[in-house]
């Protein structure tokens, strides 16, 4: 019988990293969308070339060379993965936590998704030889291992993988003959530019590797669906491209026309783009250190964020404190983190976790405020973590992570 990996618990919203900021959408962007109200649904299946020519300009900055012929779009990541899963065939390996969305979208195809445990230094990026004993492991059961997700700028945990984390992973997952699917979507939302190295699998195997990126996740509003996919230059890219155009086809995937404008020109990264995206960066660096202050000075453990809009918590110093209020796992941590602190914190089960380990991913948008006003006084703020509504929220945080630590440590036997 084939083993599986452990389904999530409790109702999960099966989707891409849409942004949580609620920040108020570029009057620019509106302008594009609205200007393209009557496309409709005039955009072809896979993209227009508009979109299709903004995306390559995209990878070119960042050395990624690539022909319109290796590009096509989808409404949303998941459109792309699924495709990509049905068109490539056999089963998923994704790394252990990974983002929620991942294998659900293996297991609609009726494929197992195996998670892998990812190495101490990130998440997002498997270790090497978990890798390969998870291949051989799967293969001996009758498994067919054909597909690797990954993500080096790294949604739950917020991390980036050092390129020699990369590429020791990418070297393993070639040996096994795997295709890899780079999901870059938080790649541009670096904390520290100057102090961080990113590195795409697709320069170290650019002929297996195709890397997606959504764009809903950084480039534009939640609600506005779109993703591009790179493939690989050559036959067997285009064979894979043309399956994946495929599937699309027959799912009528296709992005909406304003969208598609409104993708082309933020793909084009114009100035307001730009200043944008660099400003909500900013901002959300600035919540996520934090909250990471406030884990760790509990006596909790996690990994300095260094990317995106997440914190991954291990709560698991503080089991003790945890158990007398009645929490015993990821989904009980879940259901009290998020009563006490009135935000959302879903638990670690939702990534692929382990149930019984007490972790959480906090967000750093709830953090910006609650309603469109704060939002934009957080934005337009040169200080924002001194207005009203972050003080209340990063207080909350604190003072319930605080609570925990000085009762585990009352309940600590003494020496």
């Amino acid at each position: 019988m084939r083993r599986t990996d452990t389904e999530g618990h409790g109702p999960v919203r099966y989707g891409p990293p849409l942004p949580d900021d609620g920040l108020p959408v570029l009057p620019e962007l509106c302008a594009v969308l609205a200007a393209a109200a009557g496309l409709g649904g005039a955009e072809p299946v896979g993209g227009g070339q508009h979109l299709l020519e903004a995306a390559c300009g995209y990878w070119d900055r960042r050395s990624l060379e690539t022909a319109p012929e290796q590009v096509t779009a989808g409404p949303g990541a998941p459109s792309l993965l699924l495709a990509l899963t049905a068109a490539l065939g056999g089963d998923v390996l994704v790394p252990r936590p990974c983002a929620a969305w991942w294998a659900p979208y293996a297991r609609l195809l009726g494929r197992p998704a195996f998670h892998v445990a990812t190495p101490a230094e990130c998440g997002g990026v498997p270790d090497p030889y978990a890798l390969l004993e998870t291949v051989r492991r799967v293969r001996e059961e009758g498994g067919d291992p054909r597909l690797l997700v990954l993500s080096v700028a790294d949604d739950p945990t917020g991390t980036v993988a050092p390129p020699e984390v990369v590429h020791e992973a990418v070297e393993a997952a070639a040996g096994e003959g795997l295709h890899l699917v780079s999901d870059e979507t938080w790649r541009d939302t670096l904390h520290d530019p100057a102090a961080t190295v990113l590195l795409s699998p697709a320069e170290m195997l650019p002929a297996r590797v195709v890397v997606v990126t959504d764009l809903a996740g950084a480039l534009l509003p939640p609600g506005w669906p779109a993703a591009v996919a790179r493939f690989p230059a050559g036959p067997d890219g285009a064979a894979l491209h043309a399956r994946v155009l495929d599937v699309l086809t027959a799912l009528g995937a296709r992005v909406a026309g304003p969208v598609a404008a409104a993708a082309a020109y933020a793909l084009g990264e114009p100035e307001p783009v730009t200043e944008r995206v660099t400003a909500a960066v900013r901002l959300h660096a600035r919540v996520a250190a934090e909250l990471h202050s406030a884990v760790v000075g509990a006596g909790a453990l996690a990994r300095p964020p260094q990317a995106g809009r997440h914190l991954y918590a291990d709560l698991g110093p503080l089991r003790a404190a945890l158990s007398a209020r009645g929490v015993g796992d990821a989904q009980e941590l879940e259901d009290f983190l998020s009563a006490r602190l009135g935000m959302s914190a879903p638990g670690g089960q939702r990534f692929g976790d382990d149930l019984a380990a007490l972790r959480v991913r906090l967000a750093t948008g709830p953090v910006l405020g609650g309603t469109a006003e704060e939002r934009a006084q957080s934005l337009d703020s040169p200080v924002p973590l001194e207005l009203p509504h972050a003080q209340a929220a990063l207080t909350r945080v604190t003072t319930v992570l605080d609570e925990l630590r000085d009762d585990a440590r009352r309940r600590e036997p003494p020496r």
